[in-house]
């Protein structure tokens, strides 16, 4: 599963370029795009809410970069890295993409900040005692949805976001 030879990309610490190159080199257009929204979003609401801009937009664009493993196969490849994995997370392959793309975010892309890697691990499920940047990078996660349908939560969201992070 490793063997998409991901360890050959060479990133330029230029984010937004290289997800693009990195994602686009799988077809993952769609993630691509979402993970420019998501990086937008996260940005304005660290603004609102003073988390430092930079590290959630480097967040929203990596939270996605583990979609170049199709969900059968994501286990496998989390098995591969080391990954702890829950029992949730075999019964629901979808949502160990969080770990997985923690790991590609500090081995592939060499980010090494532990806020924007934490928050990277958690943006689907969050976790007990989630950070600012934990919860910047969940919302703007939800926000920007990836799907075909607008969310029956998102009025609701975006008149939290207008009280409190």
């Amino acid at each position: 599963m490793l063997n998409k030879d991901i360890y050959s990309f060479t990133p330029t610490g230029k984010f937004e370029n290289d997800i693009k190159a990195f994602l686009l080199k799988y077809s993952k257009e769609v993630t691509y795009k979402h993970s420019i929204w998501v990086a937008n979003e996260s940005r304005k609401i660290a603004v609102t809410y003073n988390v430092n801009e930079e590290k959630a937009a480097i967040a929203g664009y990596l939270h996605d970069i583990s979609a170049i493993f199709p969900n059968e196969d994501r286990i496998v490849v989390a098995e591969q890295f080391g990954i702890e994995i829950l029992q949730e997370e075999r019964e629901f392959p979808m949502i160990i993409h969080q770990k997985l793309s923690k790991v590609i975010a500090k081995e592939i892309f060499k980010v090494e900040d532990e806020e924007i890697l934490n928050a990277i691990c958690c943006h689907t499920t969050l976790r007990k005692h989630a950070t600012k940047m934990d919860l910047v990078l969940f919302v703007a996660d939800k926000i920007e949805w990836d799907q075909n349908s607008t969310p029956q939560y998102l009025i609701e969201v975006k008149k939290g976001l207008e009280k409190s992070l």
